[in-house]
């Protein structure tokens, strides 16, 4: 009995054994099924260098944009302190011809009027220089005071224009390209009506 019980036994035991062995064989399977779609694989990768590409395409267009800006600016503005420079003898040639009386001018010889038509044109001529290289005047007479072209230099009393007026340029303001070259030095008009910025405005009911 015990060598057969033994057998027995023993022979019961070998398919638990075959099933356990089995169970590693079973469970590779989903394991397998699980793995990645190399096609799906090559499309997330096509995607991601896709992106990367048009993330460097309008990087590369922002620096062409700004180095263009900047070349250009740097024409516009390359001759801005040369020009400011200009400015000044300009100025000096303005004060020599304002210097000369209106009767000296009037009875002036042959050599002086020469002299003074000689300065006017070389005034002429280097303001005209000028603006060839994008320096032009500004003329704010009549025009409302603005801090950003003008400088106040004094207050004119005059109740009949909008209070702040320019009334008076002292010296000529100038611009290169969209930027101030020199502000315009003004005389504002001061006890007019304050109606520059309130005519729209729709009254009160």
């Amino acid at each position: 009995m015990t060598d057969e019980t033994n057998k027995n036994g023993s022979g019961a035991a070998a398919p638990e054994e075959n099933v356990k062995a089995a169970e590693p064989e079973a469970t590779e399977t989903p394991e397998a099924a699980a793995a990645p779609d190399p096609l799906e694989l090559a499309k997330a990768e096509n995607a991601e260098l896709r992106d990367k590409y048009l993330r460097l395409a309008a990087e590369m267009d922002n620096l062409r944009r700004r180095t263009e800006r900047d070349v250009r600016d740097a024409k516009s503005y390359s001759v801005a302190g040369f020009a400011r420079d200009m400015l000044a003898v300009s100025d000096n040639l303005r004060r020599a011809l304002d210097a000369i009386p209106a009767e000296a001018r009037e009875s002036a010889d042959a050599g002086l009027a020469a002299l003074i038509e000689g300065v006017e044109m070389t005034e002429r001529s280097m303001l005209a220089a000028l603006e060839r290289h994008g320096v032009k005047k500004l003329d704010p007479t009549g025009q409302k005071f603005d801090p950003n072209f003008h400088q106040a230099m004094f207050e004119i009393p005059n109740v009949e224009v909008p209070n702040n007026t320019v009334v008076q340029v002292v010296q000529a303001g100038y611009t290169i390209g969209e930027r101030v070259l020199r502000p315009a030095m003004v005389g504002v008009a001061k006890g007019g009506p304050k109606v520059a910025s309130s005519e729209n405005e729709t009254p009160a009911a």
